[in-house]
């Protein structure tokens, strides 16, 4: 059997998407040309977000539609927040077939240049590049490395002021029964989150930080914990689109990132069914 191409969107998985969209009722009067099947649109913005092409150059022959009808499409899902939506859905559905751990979780970013975007709110000056201008992926995972939530900040933004931002962003994760879950018992982080201020903010929500200090050795014994926040960034940084920032907009690099996210749940729930 041969393997399905990462743009490709599956029976079940549509099925789970669909009901979030937005609906779009056509007029009687005036209807104008047919508006592109939604699940077309979805598979042309996933090629360019797998292949790392130029809006402007998908293919017309593979029969997603153009290029600039895709992109609008992604910034229309993206105001309508279709992908927090099946990031919670994803997320219940791992938890029901028991995939989340919530006894640790581990947050670190990952910095990556910004082609164009100056001057946005979301790129900055990268301390670690010369001072080029880039952005961040922030992620907090599980402790078995599933992506509980993405965040996307400038290069200049010190990480440890995201980590709030990032335990607070984790939704809701139904599932089972009781109430739902959102944060886990212990955070691991590295270095660069060492600071006593966002210590006493975990422990204020009931968080135990297993945050390493500066000027300790390395033999602390936390990198067999965090590893899994690397393999992470891995799937997160798999499509090309992601590994350079090439999008002006903010809202449209963050609906590639969150479609990324939503694609890493949806492979790892599709993944529990063998």
């Amino acid at each position: 059997m041969s393997r399905p191409r990462p743009w490709e969107v599956s029976d079940e998985l549509w099925a789970v998407i669909a009901p979030l969209l937005p609906r779009h009722e056509r007029r009687f009067r005036h209807p104008g040309r047919c508006r592109i099947d939604d699940r077309k649109a979805l598979q042309g913005v996933l090629f360019v977000l797998y292949t790392g092409i130029q809006w402007e150059f998908l293919p017309q022959e593979l029969g997603f539609g153009s290029g600039s009808t895709c992109w609008r499409r992604l910034a229309e899902w993206q105001q309508a927040g279709v992908w927090e939506q099946l990031e919670e859905v994803l997320l219940a559905k791992l938890r029901a077939a028991d995939q989340l751990d919530f006894s640790r979780a581990v947050v670190d970013s990952s910095q990556i240049q910004a082609k164009r975007g100056r001057g946005s709110p979301k790129v900055g000056k990268s301390p670690v590049d010369r001072g080029r201008p880039g952005s961040k992926h922030h992620i907090i995972t599980d402790a078995r490395g599933t992506p509980l939530q993405v965040l996307l900040t400038g290069s200049n933004r010190n990480d440890v002021t995201q980590l709030i931002p990032l335990i607070e962003a984790v939704p809701p994760v139904r599932g089972v029964r009781g109430r739902p879950r959102r944060t886990p018992r212990h955070v691991y982080a590295d270095r660069g989150y060492d600071h006593d201020k966002y210590r006493h903010q975990l422990r204020d929500r009931n968080i135990t930080p297993r945050i390493a200090r500066r000027g300790d050795q390395h033999e602390s014994g936390l990198g067999t914990l965090r590893w899994v926040v690397e393999a992470a960034f891995a799937w997160l940084h798999g499509p090309r689109k992601l590994r350079i920032r090439w999008e002006t907009r903010d809202d449209i690099h963050e609906g590639l990132l969150h479609l990324t996210h939503c694609m890493i749940l949806a492979r790892k729930l599709l993944a529990t069914a063998f």
